[in-house]
């Protein structure tokens, strides 16, 4: 009797630490997957406050551009290349690349 007690005793002692080892494995890969996403998760704010930057940027330009009347002048004449009368343009040559020998 005892040594049927003593073998179960065994077994069950051999079991619970094979569940422990394996749910101990299981735990540290999860930490580092928790690490991993919370990085993730930064970085994605991160990023998204760049972009509410950007956007509010974007959005103060547009607003100058409908309220001042001298903006979208300016505006226009620079995507449109003009100039008014008596301005004078200047074109300068682009940086000079090293020739190759």
């Amino acid at each position: 009797m005892k040594s049927a007690l003593l073998r179960w005793g065994g077994l069950v002692a051999v079991t619970a630490l094979a569940v422990a080892l394996f749910a101990g494995l299981r735990v540290q890969e999860s930490i580092q997957a928790l690490r991993v996403r919370h990085q993730r998760i930064r970085q994605l704010q991160v990023e998204n406050a760049d972009l509410k930057k950007e956007i509010e940027s974007r959005r103060q330009r547009v607003r100058e551009l409908r309220d001042s009347r001298s903006q979208q002048e300016l505006e226009m004449r620079r995507e449109r290349k003009m100039l008014r009368e008596n301005e004078k343009s200047v074109v300068t040559p682009g940086p000079v690349e090293p020739s190759t020998r």
